[in-house]
């Protein structure tokens, strides 16, 4: 069983995946890129991305460069409300 997680931890994990998008952008990562990144569990990582899906932060890529949808990874990328927040405070 995993260990229960304050909000404030995963609201400062929230807060380096979308600090490491924003030092990656334009590019989209995989999600186990960024896990490997943040030192999480994919899961976990896949778990946090959702929420910042779900709050507009974060932007999910569903077709490869050649324009075939994924079946089963997922690419990310920092949406453009949240770029244009971070490149303020640069």
């Amino acid at each position: 069983m995993m260990p229960k997680i304050s909000e404030e931890k995963k609201k400062k994990v929230q807060e380096h995946i979308l600090h490491y998008l924003f030092s990656v952008s334009p590019q989209a990562l995989y999600t186990s890129d960024i896990a490997k990144e943040i030192a999480r569990d994919e899961e976990f990582t896949k778990f946090l991305l959702l929420s910042l899906k779900d709050k507009n932060l974060v932007t999910e890529v569903k077709k490869n460069a050649s324009g075939k949808d994924y079946i089963k990874r997922q690419r990310w990328i920092i949406s453009s409300q949240a770029f244009a927040a971070y490149s303020k405070h640069q």
